[in-house]
């Protein structure tokens, strides 16, 4: 299986990925003393306190989807009767590490992780094996490690296949090489330290792979693999310096840009930037994920042209039903036991499906959920 090989390959280039940025700030809160019974919160949210104990590791606050990934993990929760200890790390690895060493510390029966760098925790990963702490990694798998217990996400690779056949379905690719039509594309990956960032463009580049083979789509940078498309810490300034020396360098003659491949909405909106100041051509397909507000209100604008929607909300109830599982000793909701194998062994996953919203479609799919208001979309 692909998806299975892939991660097999990466696990060698994750460990050799550059850690993030040592500095000392952190988001936290006084994670209290070993064996407490009060439960802290980043959030400032009240807990129920002398339960059950739940460790919830979220990477930072910086992107919006991990405030809200955290948020509705912290009241689904609560809302099943634990404490939880919920910390950010703001992106730095050493600090994430001593989080959930205190919360291993504190008392936590559970851990959920979402890792910052997938091959960094494995000092931490040790020491809640050996308190045999169960470790759920939430989203981003954690590697080289067997403490792992399970792991819950949405379809990684599904994520880049919905993105890959939007563009498909949109361009008509399938018939472009009869018509006689050609089109450019420009690609930007995400995190390399991040486990999921390899299934995301994986997904797309097996759709669109064909047409790249055939000429009806290409790469004039020529950066196609992953190491030469992929972007730090997701990071929307990186993002947009790349995409403007691309734009300067291939696109300054007039030159269009039909497709800009992009994983994520906080790499597509550095792209977006870098079109907004540097483009003067029609206008490209933009893909991205997570519906990010700012991005949600480009695609109303039509300066974005969809974003894969994961609900977190069902990624989180899944989680606190795993947990309950775990503690409860039941048998553990499981959809996946092949495809991810973090270097150690094969983690027993459950994997939500993503779907597509646009400007068609984002009302329903957002608003009328209620993930978003109006309000926050003008």
């Amino acid at each position: 299986m692909k998806r299975k090989l892939l991660s097999v390959l990466l696990t060698g280039a994750l460990a050799a990925s550059m850690f993030v940025g040592c500095g000392t700030s952190t988001e936290t809160t006084d994670t209290g003393a070993a064996g407490g019974d009060a439960a802290t919160t980043t959030e400032g949210g009240s807990t129920a306190g002398g339960g059950t104990k739940v460790g919830v590791a979220m990477p930072t606050k910086d992107l919006q989807r991990w405030n809200q990934d955290g948020a509705n993990m912290q009241s689904e929760l609560e809302a099943a009767g634990y404490e939880v200890d919920l910390q950010y790390a703001s992106n730095d690895v050493q600090t994430q590490v001593s989080q959930i060493e205190n919360m291993i510390n504190s008392g936590c029966d559970v851990l959920v992780v979402a890792a910052i760098e997938a091959s960094s925790l494995g000092e931490a990963m040790d020491m809640a094996a050996e308190a045999n702490i169960p470790v759920i990694a939430y989203d981003r798998l954690i590697m080289n490690t067997d403490a792992v217990s399970y792991y819950a996400t949405f379809d990684n690779y599904k994520v880049g296949t919905v993105q890959g056949e939007y563009i498909e379905k949109e361009l008509d690719l399938k018939n472009a090489k009869a018509d006689g039509k050609k089109y450019t594309m420009e690609i930007t990956a995400g995190d390399p330290g991040d486990n999921n960032a390899g299934f995301f463009y994986q997904g797309a580049i097996d759709v669109l792979q064909p047409y790249m083979d055939d000429g009806v789509i290409e790469v004039k940078s020529g950066q196609t693999e992953f190491s030469e498309v992929a972007t730090a810490q997701w990071a929307t300034e990186t993002a947009q310096s790349r995409m403007e020396n691309i734009l300067s360098s291939y696109y300054a003659d007039g030159t269009n840009l039909d497709i800009c491949l992009c994983s994520n909405d906080s790499t597509a909106l550095g792209v977006e930037n870098a079109l907004a100041a540097n483009y003067k051509g029609d206008y490209p397909i933009v893909t991205g994920q997570d519906c990010d507000i700012e991005n949600t209100k480009n695609m109303i604008a039509g300066k974005q042209s969809m974003s894969v929607f994961k609900d977190t909300r069902t990624l989180a109830s899944q989680v606190v039903k795993m947990v309950g599982q775990i503690l409860n000793g039941e048998e553990v909701d499981v959809n996946d036991t092949e495809t991810y194998d973090n270097g150690n062994k094969v983690v027993e996953s459950y994997l939500c499906d993503p779907v597509f919203a646009d400007a068609n479609n984002y009302k329903e799919l957002l608003i009328d959920s209620g993930y978003y208001t109006e309000d926050q979309l003008k």
